[in-house]
């Protein structure tokens, strides 16, 4: 039974990013075997935009991207399991993490700016990561 979708709910999307070895294998695995479709795919190959309906799946390989496979201040590499995370989109990321550091929230990191925006992480009250993440804006 296909699902009735309004523009204002196909509006919302889920994003959920995915730390993994090998971006092609990965893209392979999921368009083939769960019937996502690729949206972006650059070609540098460290990231891949899926998407399956209202989710949409950001991959990226450690090391490479502009801020999500980056190496941690602290030298702590990302790595597939450990840093999976929801993506929070936010309008204004530097207001965003004024609040929150004045509700004492804790950060994994420090503000990165990479090739499609800003981003930050927290943790959640059981040390799951959430990503907050301000795109640049298209010209």
């Amino acid at each position: 039974m296909k699902e009735n979708i309004t523009k204002t709910q196909a509006d919302h999307f889920v994003y959920m990013r995915y730390i993994v070895n090998d971006v092609k294998e990965s893209v392979d695995f999921y368009n083939r075997t769960l019937g996502f479709k690729t949206e972006m795919q650059p070609p540098s190959g460290g990231f891949a935009l899926l998407s399956f309906g209202n989710l949409k799946l950001l991959i990226n390989r450690p090391g490479s991207g502009g801020g999500a496979g980056r190496t941690m201040t602290d030298g702590t590499v990302p790595s597939p399991g450990g840093w999976n995370r929801i993506q929070i989109r936010v309008p204004d990321l530097d207001k965003k993490i004024a609040e929150l550091k004045l509700q004492n929230v804790i950060f994994r990191n420090e503000l990165v700016i990479g090739n499609g925006g800003k981003q930050i992480l927290l943790r959640d009250p059981s040390g799951n990561l959430v990503e907050l993440f301000e795109p640049f804006k298209r010209k």
